[in-house]
């Protein structure tokens, strides 16, 4: 299968590599990563070893594929769909954090719009060399759920490629019980400077509970199934299962980048506001980050 990864951080540098061992992969990113990627290769370690050649270029534009996998930040989304749009594909599959990315591409791709969670580990050590922290999964689907067949093409292609994937009828449920782990985790760990782990422990445990139960109680009003338990024990899962990593947002704060909180916590607190319902932890700490963020002239003031 072609692929375009578009993308080439941490996870899309990861996935693009795994799936290089089997697919003509081209890897969509920054120097001077993708600049060593395309003259060098792509190193990958610690929980699994591989060393691949996929494409790289800094230009995503003009590309034809049967399948594009979009790993950028979620402010980057519209971006991404603008310059995708001038190429072809049969599909595309958002593994993204926060909601709204697959509307967005949706509305710019004339393709089939994929939605996907994503549990593999990733880090970027530095340019050209990825390291997987952890062997998870990928499940994918149709965002509005229900059986598709181009879902279940792609999850056997990845499987080709020894990724572990699966296809899944029931998306809505799974984007919102991973946007209630990110409002959970993401801001919490990113504030207090903590590792994951920490949220295991009052009084860290218990703002995250409380962002994720009001998450919970959005997705409800969209219409999902997803109850506070349920929430609330994904969270716990997470927390434990990945005690020792450091959450994507605590590593944007640490390098003085722009979070994805309008896409996780902010989101949340819009949803929740369409339905009459308060959602005052989640608009705490997205107010926090936000204004960091300001002070620090990474968002309009």
């Amino acid at each position: 299968m072609e692929i375009v990864v578009f993308g080439a951080g941490s996870l899309g540098s990861l996935l693009g590599g795994l799936l290089a061992r089997e697919h003509a992969v081209t890897l969509v990113g920054r120097d001077p990563h993708v600049a060593t990627v395309a003259e060098s290769g792509l190193r990958i370690s610690n929980r699994i070893d591989a060393a691949v050649e996929p494409a790289a270029t800094t230009d995503g534009t003009n590309l034809n594929a049967e399948l594009a996998v979009v790993t950028v930040k979620a402010y980057d989304t519209d971006q991404a769909a603008t310059a995708l749009a001038a190429g072809s594909f049969d599909a595309a599959l958002s593994l993204q954090n926060g909601l709204g990315n697959e509307a967005t591409l949706a509305n710019a791709l004339d393709c089939e719009v994929l939605a996907g969670t994503a549990t593999y580990g990733a880090r970027l050590i530095e340019p050209g060399h990825a390291e997987c922290t952890g062997v998870g999964e990928i499940v994918l689907g149709a965002p509005s759920g229900g059986a598709s067949p181009q879902a279940e093409r792609i999850a056997g292609a990845f499987r080709d490629a020894d990724v572990e994937t699966s296809a899944s009828g029931s998306m809505p449920h799974r984007l919102w019980e991973k946007v209630a782990v990110n409002a959970g985790i993401n801001p919490v760990t990113a504030l207090a400077r903590v590792p994951n782990g920490a949220l295991a422990a009052p009084p860290a445990r218990d703002i995250a509970r409380r962002a994720a139960k009001e998450t919970a109680r959005t997705a409800r009003a969209e219409g999902v199934d997803l109850s506070t338990d349920a929430a609330l024990a994904a969270l716990e899962r997470v927390v434990e299962t990945t005690a020792e990593n450091r959450s994507s947002m605590l590593q944007d704060v640490a390098a003085g980048r722009r979070t994805e909180i309008d896409a996780v916590s902010e989101a949340v607190v819009e949803r929740a506001e369409d339905h009459g319902i308060d959602a005052p932890t989640n608009e705490l700490l997205a107010g926090v980050v936000r204004s960091w963020e300001r002070e620090r002239g990474l968002r309009e003031p």
